[in-house]
């Protein structure tokens, strides 16, 4: 029997069997657009989150919801030269399977526990989330998308401002950086100002190598309290004291 023919597509060589279909699936403007949207919108967290100084940050969240959607459209249309019909088949949720397996790693990393302190919830989960988005790009979902990019906004924006009229605990753990001049003092006043604000101070960082510190002449110091306060107005009490040249404060999970 004479061996199947045999032709160039796309400068690869492949079966011209016709039990063998290639195509270019996963290389049109379809998937482009779904790749640049998981971009747009992950990059838009990515701001958000870059403009509040977190931890992870604009090119943190880019590179997670735009690999997401990589990773699920070479699930999708990246194995179709190895498919045989009734022979080869693929599940293509099994990566997607694997991509919410594997940003738990990087998860993971951003969450802090000291003492009874835990640091970098809210930021591990903002991770997942922008997974999620990219996936959802990928599979053309894209609505979905755009509805819980929106619903992310409301969550870090709005639900603070419920959160700051909500009953508060005698038990709250906060967080407060203050980049303030090397004199003599400040920090004895920031420390007296966070306990007349009602909240104790169970940790303190300082650093001063950073190129913009020595700039400056100044120190950053970062405070680990507890208390019933409100962190925003002791960000603003902090901000007024002679010296400091910056002071922000929020919920520890953060």
């Amino acid at each position: 029997m004479a061996a199947a023919p045999q032709s160039r597509h796309c400068g690869r060589q492949v079966n011209a069997d016709p039990q063998v279909v290639v195509t270019m699936a996963g290389q049109s403007w379809q998937q482009f657009w779904e790749l640049g949207l998981a971009f747009g919108l992950s990059s838009l967290i990515g701001l958000e989150r870059e403009i509040r100084q977190k931890a992870a940050g604009l090119r943190t969240h880019a590179l997670v919801g735009t690999g997401a959607a990589l990773f699920l459209l070479v699930s999708k249309h990246g194995f179709q030269d190895v498919l045989v019909g009734g022979r080869v088949v693929l599940d293509p949720s099994r990566v997607a399977a694997g991509i919410v397996a594997g940003i738990g790693f990087i998860g993971g990393g951003l969450i802090f526990v000291r003492r009874d302190t835990v640091r970098g919830l809210t930021t591990a989960a903002i991770v997942w989330v922008t997974t999620a988005i990219g996936m959802a790009c990928a599979a053309g979902l894209w609505l979905l998308a755009l509805i819980v990019t929106a619903a992310h906004f409301v969550v870090v924006l709005v639900y603070p401002a419920i959160s700051r009229r909500l009953p508060r605990s005698g038990h709250t753990e906060a967080l407060a950086h203050v980049v303030y001049s090397r004199r003599e003092g400040i920090l004895r006043h920031i420390l007296a100002t966070c306990t007349d604000e009602g909240l104790a101070v169970t940790g303190i960082r300082t650093r001063e190598d950073r190129p913009d510190l020595k700039a400056r002449d100044a120190v950053e110091v970062t405070l680990e309290l507890q208390g019933a306060a409100d962190p925003i107005h002791v960000a603003a009490a902090l901000h007024e004291i002679d010296g400091v040249l910056e002071a922000r404060a929020s919920d520890s999970a953060e």
